[in-house]
C-alpha cells in the first residue's frame, strides 16, 4: 500500500481548523450581542461540535477526488459486459 499524500494526511487538521474558525465566528457574534461569557462559551462549544460533524459528513459524502462512483459504488464509465443494466 502506498503512503498517503500530504493532502490526505492534513485533511483531518483542515476540518478541525475550519470547524474552530466557524465556532469562533459564532462565539464572537454571541459575545457582541450579549456581553456575557457563559452563553458565549456554550455557543462556542456547540458550534464547534456541530460544524465538525457537518464538515465530516460532507467530507465522507464527497469521497476521494478522482474516484467517481455511482450510488452502488461501481465505476460509471465502465460498461457491464453482461448487459445487465436494468437490475
Amino acid at each position: 500500500m502506498s503512503k498517503p499524500s500530504r493532502a490526505e494526511r492534513f485533511k483531518p487538521a483542515e476540518l478541525v481548523g475550519l470547524a474552530f474558525v466557524i465556532a469562533v465566528f459564532v462565539a464572537a457574534i454571541v459575545f457582541m450581542s450579549t456581553h456575557e461569557w457563559t452563553p458565549t462559551l456554550i455557543f462556542l462549544g456547540s458550534a464547534f461540535i456541530v460544524s465538525l460533524v457537518v464538515l465530516a459528513m460532507l467530507a465522507l459524502a464527497a469521497g476521494p477526488i478522482g474516484q467517481e462512483t455511482d450510488l452502488r459504488g461501481n465505476d460509471p464509465t465502465r460498461r457491464d459486459p453482461g448487459g445487465s443494466e436494468g437490475e
